[in-house]
């Protein structure tokens, strides 16, 4: 590889102590690092159906193959792990990649460099993190417009100013104005500097995998990172049923490293898999377990992350669809299959084919995203900010999406049966025909007792509209935006990581002349 080597062990480094969550809502912030569900999962499927599945899943397998293309390696651990290697096409034998995945953890930590931060990924934890890949962006003052380095940054600060989300995440939008090989430098070391809870690197090329996984060696130390997930790459199947070179080179690239790949399909329905869900469940399995069991192989006990995104497309036109009831309802058998292989699960999220930050764009992120905490997805990309089929990161969205990611924190929390929470000295004092207003009860459980939205209007008629200007919620979400990066605050960085940061990005930008391809 042509990246520089990272330091042998992290520069010298101050203790941080962990600073107090900041939230968007002043009167309940929960400060969790990642939510516990206290909910069960939404299992539909019955063992006769899901073995049905996995049984189809398992012929594709065996009797269609795979193609894995221009990476020689993986074709050579694919030979010498059993399967059958016809030029760039491999057949497995049934049971062969479940074998092969049983070395994977079915929970493991990602570390963030503020360790109050570290996020468990698996059983029954639950991370969010913002959207993904998206080369606009939009707000109301500017509309839509190409992503920057500037809009960049300005989403990895208020997720990092939200105590909803828990992952700075990974490609926000892409900063365009940054030369295509040069520009995971700048996105890497921006997740660093402006954000201390876990994030993504590059998948894009080896080597931009390479230097991912360097600058993480320097925040963490080469012998951490050996030994600890400190960083993600999302790696995606080019359905239906091929794996490309570039995505299994990074995907090799992370495992090596012991960090964690996301596996994901992203398969269309009527386009790259079939427009029935079971099918497409199917496809969508083989090719996730096909990615899974090439980590193991590359290093026997890496962490990853079983991944999937089912979408829809409109038969009449063409055109993707998000936010449908059908991938929604499939997420959940996705859940299942994924619990049964023991692997974390990353499905779903808030997604919305909508222009706007509007009605359309909020019912079809409400459904897709209940859809992610139902089927027991671990961690969830894509929960904020996703507009017009992922080709648009809404700045307005993305904190209406917050919002809602809050309320999600007090439904997973379930139901808590105690003695406080039944209240009787509650109906003791109160008595009939009274009210609970200013009871002991209520006096002592006020402060955490609902969920309390940053965004909604919950005024009388006339208070709204002759007080509050009439706003919509779109409008309110833009007013906070900008409060919100006014009051932003960094969190603090050890300036011999932040120059070894530096000087790591300016020798690899120095060696490479810029490419926009």
């Amino acid at each position: 590889m042509d990246t520089l080597e990272a330091t042998e062990a992290a520069p010298q480094r101050r203790t941080r102590g962990a600073r107090p969550p900041r939230g968007n809502s002043g009167v309940r912030n929960p400060g969790v690092p990642y939510i516990a569900r206290n909910i069960p999962t939404y299992d539909i499927l019955g063992e006769e159906n899901l073995v049905k599945i996995e049984k189809v899943a398992e012929r594709i397998l065996s009797e269609v193959g795979i193609e894995f293309r221009d990476d020689p390696a993986a074709l050579d651990l694919w030979k010498k792990a059993g399967a059958k290697v016809d030029g760039v096409l491999v057949r497995f034998e049934p049971g062969m990649l479940n074998e092969v995945v049983s070395s994977a953890p079915a929970q493991f930590t990602q570390h963030a460099r503020n360790p109050a931060h570290n996020v468990e990924i698996g059983g029954r934890n639950v991370v969010f993190s913002p959207a993904y890949g998206s080369p606009f962006v939009m707000d109301l003052d500017k509309g839509r417009r190409y992503g920057t380095l500037e809009d960049f940054r300005n989403f990895i600060k208020l997720a990092q100013s939200s105590p909803w989300l828990h992952h700075s995440g990974g490609t926000i939008c892409e900063p365009v104005d940054i030369p295509v090989n040069k520009r995971h430098l700048d996105m890497v070391y921006s997740h660093i500097k402006y954000s201390d809870r876990a994030f993504m690197g590059s998948i894009t090329a080896e080597d931009r995998a390479e230097d991912s996984i360097a600058m993480a060696r320097i925040v963490f130390g080469k012998d951490f990172v050996d030994q600890n997930c400190v960083i993600l790459g999302n790696v995606n199947v080019n359905s239906p049923l091929v794996w490309d070179g570039t995505m299994t080179k990074s995907l090799r690239a992370y495992a090596r490293a012991n960090q964690a790949a996301v596996i994901v399909p992203f398969i269309l329905g009527g386009a790259m898999g079939p427009v029935t869900n079971a099918g497409a469940i199917a496809q969508s399995y083989a090719e996730t377990l096909a990615g899974c069991a090439l980590t193991q192989l590359e290093r026997k006990g890496a962490p990853v992350i079983f991944g999937n995104f089912l979408s829809s497309m409109s038969l009449r036109s063409g055109s993707p669809t998000f936010g449908t009831p059908e991938p929604a309802i499939g997420s959940m058998v996705i859940g299942q299959l994924a619990r049964r292989l023991k692997l974390p699960l990353r499905c779903a999220g808030n997604f919305s084919n909508s222009k706007l930050p509007d009605g359309q764009a909020m019912q079809e992120g409400v459904m897709s995203m209940l859809s992610a905490v139902h089927c027991g997805a671990n961690f969830i990309l894509h929960s904020a900010g996703f507009l017009d089929g992922l080709l648009a990161m809404s700045y307005e969205k993305f904190m209406m999406d917050i919002d809602f990611c809050g309320a999600l924190h007090s439904y997973l929390a379930g139901v808590v049966v105690d003695d406080n929470t039944l209240a009787m000295d509650a109906f003791l004092q109160v008595g009939p025909g009274s009210h609970f207003l200013g009871c002991d009860h209520t006096m002592r459980n006020y402060q955490t007792a609902f969920w309390d939205s940053s965004l909604s209007d919950n005024e009388p008629f006339e208070k709204w509209s002759d007080e509050g200007g009439s706003t919509d919620m779109a409008t309110r979400a833009n007013r906070l935006w900008k409060k919100t990066l006014a009051e932003y605050e960094a969190p603090p960085l050890d300036m011999a990581i932040d120059e070894a940061l530096l000087d790591y990005m300016n020798r690899r930008k120095t060696g490479m002349a810029d490419a926009w391809y």
